[in-house]
């Protein structure tokens, strides 16, 4: 005599008020991350970097609107790098933070070029 198989069903769905807090909460990261970047190529130093290394500073930050994804997320971590550095009350921007700044303008730059 066969028996008959029970088969327990998972649900693999989410409800629509969890994809919703997920959606917000990875905009608001997106967002937060969009703020660090504008906040940083807003800063009379990183201004001073742009400008004798010929970089286009109203473009770049014209281009964070468009970032997304891992682009943002590594370009926002850089930000936020020489943030911390300018914020340590360096009146004088170092080498390192003098690349730091240039490799992200190029980044944001590049990534905006390609796209």
């Amino acid at each position: 005599m066969a028996m008959p198989r029970v088969q327990a069903q998972a649900s693999h769905t989410a409800s629509q008020s969890a994809i919703d807090a997920a959606l917000q909460a990875h905009e608001s990261s997106a967002d937060a991350d969009r703020a660090d970047l504008l906040r940083v190529l807003a800063n009379p130093d990183v201004k001073a970097v742009a400008d004798k290394a010929g970089l286009d500073l109203r473009r770049a930050t014209t281009a964070v609107t468009s970032l997304q994804g891992q682009e943002l997320t590594q370009l926002a971590a850089q930000a936020r790098q020489v943030d911390e550095a300018l914020a340590g009350g360096q009146s004088k921007v170092v080498i390192s933070t003098t690349m730091i700044i240039i490799v992200l303008l190029v980044l944001i730059l590049l990534i905006v070029a390609i796209d």
